[in-house]
């Protein structure tokens, strides 16, 4: 046992067998309901046992009065059942707070030392109902709770007398708990006011009281004091009933109120923004925010890994974040090859084009790309998780404060857990996953997908046009992404500049609601970059109808 500690025992507040703790200065603290009690005599630590007390046996004492070091009247006191003891000069005077059971017996006293408000209680409190609960009927207007006797005493004289309020028995920390045990007395009024300490305790148990019950039930007082009795004590009647009518009603998480915004809504640095680096593409979308996940989506070969560079690459240059890039079906090295690739416009990524260039050339191409050290990539090998690639995009947003991360792609996630049994349920449960994240850190997702073999001959490959519903696995890719970007192209073409030009359709884009082609980027052999194109003459499918 701990220094200073004597034995363990039971609570007389919450009935525990062994939470409460006897010190060496006398004094017992239960860690269950963190209740201090000073040395009382009737607890007794040998026998482990608090005796059972008649409601006669229970040591009154003192007299009524008004409460003078709280300001509180003789009117109050009285209503309350609260006595004043000053032990002939003996000691210094107590305080002694009566408790009551649902039948209006005496049963339990809590006394207060006025000096350093320790207190002990006599009976057995944990059969009490709240303090006050027995001076009023059920039903009426409003019933106030508060966090102690004394500031019970108090909000009840603010408030002239007019509506009851009661205490719950022991501060914040049980006050769910009490008033779970007086649900049907608190229930019976049309409005509950909770009215607890200005703190963060007393605003966390109010909180978790308006739960209990229906929606509409509970207002929580906002204060500007300490307490009620603080009020009291400060002659602020005034001040404590304008709050009090103040009450906002309570709301669960996650519900506002629209009409609490002020200027604030109309100020733009809600999110970045960064446009694309194709005109066409921003007419429709008006650029990549943060806090959105947007969707790149093709069938094999369309070009959407040179699509996610080219955009990994124009956000180092057009803006001053960190960029996180998830290339999951190659090795880093290649990554910085790529990235490197589009700053040279020259291949590097292939190894005879590289051995071409100085190492000079090399280096300012790296120093100018992943040596700007603001490009994280994740180094992986073998299989992972799909919780252990969310924590990474996490611990980049957070603490790397990266803004922008690409990932490819969701398939071979999916494809890479130990179940894959149901691919649809799997890419629900990451989908929800990922959109969870991206409210959660504010980040930009670039999120590769790839495409089902759609029904009939054509395939994507012959350049059919993207649909949603050809979206691998789950609709929940189109439902919780801001936008969808579908990349086609007709690789079987006989002209060779349709062949290797890619048009861009917006599948979905809930900024602008803006659908259709965007443009076209056609793909350089020599230099590995796509650049965009106006529609050729050569483009007659019924697909490329549309002109920029």
């Amino acid at each position: 046992m701990a220094e200073g500690w004597l034995k363990r025992g039971p609570c007389p507040e919450c009935g525990s067998s062994d939470g409460n703790v006897q010190h060496s200065d006398g004094h017992s603290f239960c860690f269950v309901c963190e209740t201090r009690f000073s040395n009382n005599e009737d607890f007794n630590m040998e026998t482990n046992t608090v005796p059972t007390q008649k409601p006669s046996s229970l040591k009154t004492g003192g007299y009524l009065a008004a409460l003078t070091d709280r300001k509180i009247s003789e009117n109050s006191a009285k209503v309350y059942n609260t006595y004043v003891n000053d032990n002939s000069g003996t000691d210094q005077s107590h305080h002694i707070y009566k408790y009551f059971n649902e039948s209006g017996e005496h049963i339990a006293s809590k006394i207060r030392k006025t000096e350093n408000k320790d207190f002990w209680v006599e009976g057995d409190l944990s059969k009490a109902v709240l303090f006050g609960e027995n001076l009023f009927g059920k039903g009426g207007k409003y019933v106030t709770i508060v966090e102690g006797e004394l500031d019970a005493m108090s909000a009840y004289e603010l408030l002239g007398s007019k509506w009851p309020v009661v205490s719950v028995k022991n501060g914040a920390q049980s006050a769910a708990n009490n008033c779970k045990k007086s649900f049907d007395f608190l229930n019976s009024f049309e409005n509950i006011v909770i009215c607890f300490d200005n703190d963060k305790q007393g605003k966390d148990a109010a909180q978790d009281v308006a739960k209990i019950f229906e929606p509409n039930k509970c207002r929580i007082v906002n204060l500007d004091l300490k307490d009620p009795n603080e009020y009291l004590k400060l002659n602020q009647r005034e001040r404590f009933t304008k709050a009090w009518w103040n009450a906002e009603p309570y709301t669960p998480a996650g519900i506002i109120n629209l009409g609490s915004f002020g200027d604030e809504l109309f100020e733009d640095d809600y999110c970045d923004t960064c446009h694309y680096p194709w005109e066409g593409l921003n007419k429709k979308t008006y650029g990549i925010r943060t806090g959105e996940l947007v969707c790149f989506t093709s069938g094999a070969g369309m070009g959407k890994s040179s699509i996610i560079r080219e955009l990994a690459h124009h956000l180092l240059k057009n803006t001053k974040d960190n960029i996180g890039f998830f290339a999951l079906e190659e090795s880093v090295k290649n990554t910085v090859f790529h990235l490197m690739s589009v700053e040279a416009n020259a291949r590097l990524y292939i190894k005879e084009i590289r051995d071409q260039h100085s190492l000079d050339e090399l280096r300012d191409w790296r120093n100018k790309t992943v040596g700007t050290n603001r490009f994280f990539a994740f180094d992986h090998f073998g299989s992972i998780s799909n919780d252990e690639i969310l924590n990474r995009i996490r611990f980049m947003a957070k603490a790397m404060d990266t803004k922008w991360v690409i990932l490819d792609h969701l398939s071979i996630l999916v494809s890479g857990q130990e179940d894959n049994g149901d691919e649809r349920k799997s890419i629900d449960i990451l989908m929800t996953k990922l959109r969870s994240l991206v409210e959660e850190t504010g980040i930009s997702l670039l999120l590769v997908s790839h495409l089902r073999r759609p029904m009939g001959d054509r395939g994507h490959e012959d350049g059919r046009e993207v649909s949603l519903s050809h979206l691998r696995g789950s609709a929940a890719i189109a439902h919780l992404s801001d936008s969808v970007i579908a990349l086609e192209r007709n690789q079987q073409a006989d002209d060779p500049i349709e062949a290797n030009t890619t048009v861009l359709r917006i599948l979905k884009n809930r900024y602008t609601g803006d659908t259709g082609i965007a443009t076209y980027l056609h793909y350089d052999n020599e230099t590995g970059r796509m650049s965009e194109i106006e529609r050729t003459d050569q483009m007659e499918d019924d697909e490329y109808d549309q002109t920029l």
